[in-house]
């Protein structure tokens, strides 16, 4: 017992810590992400605090992407300012601005990559070589590429977290988040914020992600298959303005997706050609085949219309204009949805 006392990461004294199954899928995804050592948390946003939390304290300085997912930006700009932590949002497309960020105190870069919503690129293998240069320790989240589509330990990224939520479990049965590094920082992170915080998922839940990894390449490569059909439709289309979808062409840096990202998985943005937020009522009304709801990566296609976000009684609009709307798009053939995006659009 003392022996096992000695390193929890290693032993299975008590679940909290880890497990057997949890040791299996943490072993399965730190090799998919080509990453030492992994844990498995119980949301997507715990792996972002614990990741977060462990490589500042106070009086330190955190450089974050612009519009990262909500729950980051709340992290960063909310809480970790209570404890004395600063920080400066920045266009992680420009690694001159990333670079005119840096201060003293900076100690770590948050990514993502594609960004939420928009999905702005960020140049991961010249993050990491400027981060390195200022002792910089360097996070992204990649649950959008997820690790069959993209590798940022390859770029020299330091830590990878994602919300195993999304495509990892891929059946939207199961919450729960991942962080992939070097086996020192997954020891640091587990000694300290995992166990103190109660970061924990269940055996269960591990084997209900387990189960979802069996099936990873086959479902994110049929979605990313899809929504580049339907991205180029749309991109086509006389009542959209513009489409999001970083490996179509028209994406302003389409390029650098290129050279980092094998796909893209299933999320598409675009903007609807109108000035009428009735319009915009019309369009999402009209819609049958994609489940108006959060999150993604699983089975089933889903959309977020940004217009959701607007004129909502004691709250302010969003800053994403009300013509935007995400979707998800799931394991339906790409007719079967193409249909029903053509229906709506006639709405307009």
């Amino acid at each position: 017992m003392r022996q096992a006392f000695a390193n929890e990461l290693e032993n299975h004294i008590y679940t909290r810590g880890n497990n057997p199954t949890v040791e299996i899928l943490r072993k399965k995804i730190a090799a998919l992400e080509h990453t030492e050592d992994a844990l498995v948390v119980g949301s997507g946003a715990s792996a972002v605090s614990a990741s977060v939390i462990a490589n500042v304290k106070a009086g330190d300085h955190i450089i974050c992407v612009q519009k990262p997912y909500s729950w980051t930006y709340k992290l960063i700009s909310k809480l970790l300012p209570r404890f004395g932590v600063s920080f400066t949002f920045v266009d992680g497309r420009d690694i001159g601005e990333i670079n005119k960020a840096i201060q003293a105190n900076t100690t770590l870069l948050y990514l993502e990559s594609p960004n939420s919503l928009t999905f702005e690129i960020q140049d991961l293998a010249a993050c990491s070589r400027l981060a390195k240069e200022h002792g910089i320790v360097t996070v992204i989240d990649n649950s959008h590429a997820s690790p069959i589509f993209q590798n940022p330990a390859d770029f020299g990224i330091d830590i990878i977290v994602h919300s195993a939520t999304k495509y990892i479990n891929g059946h939207s049965d199961v919450v729960a988040g991942v962080v992939c590094a070097s086996k020192s920082m997954i020891k640091k992170i587990f000694e300290s914020e995992l166990m103190t915080l109660g970061l924990t998922i269940s055996p269960h839940d591990a084997a209900m992600i387990l189960r979802g990894l069996r099936t990873l390449p086959l479902r994110v490569r049929q979605s990313d298959e899809t929504a580049a059909v339907l991205a180029e439709y749309l991109y086509h289309h006389p009542k959209v303005v513009k489409v999001y979808f970083p490996l179509h062409p028209s994406f302003d840096q389409f390029e650098l997706a290129s050279r980092q990202m094998r796909g893209c998985g299933g999320l598409l943005t675009f903007q609807l050609r109108t000035e009428s937020k009735d319009a915009v009522m019309r369009f999402v009304s009209k819609i049958k085949r994609f489940l108006m709801a959060v999150s993604w990566g699983g089975y089933e296609s889903l959309m977020i219309p940004s217009i959701a976000f607007h004129d909502i009684p004691g709250l302010p609009d969003s800053p994403i204009h009300w013509t935007i709307v995400r979707l998800y798009i799931g394991l339906e053939s790409a007719d079967y949805l193409k249909e029903d995006l053509n229906a709506a659009l006639e709405e307009l």
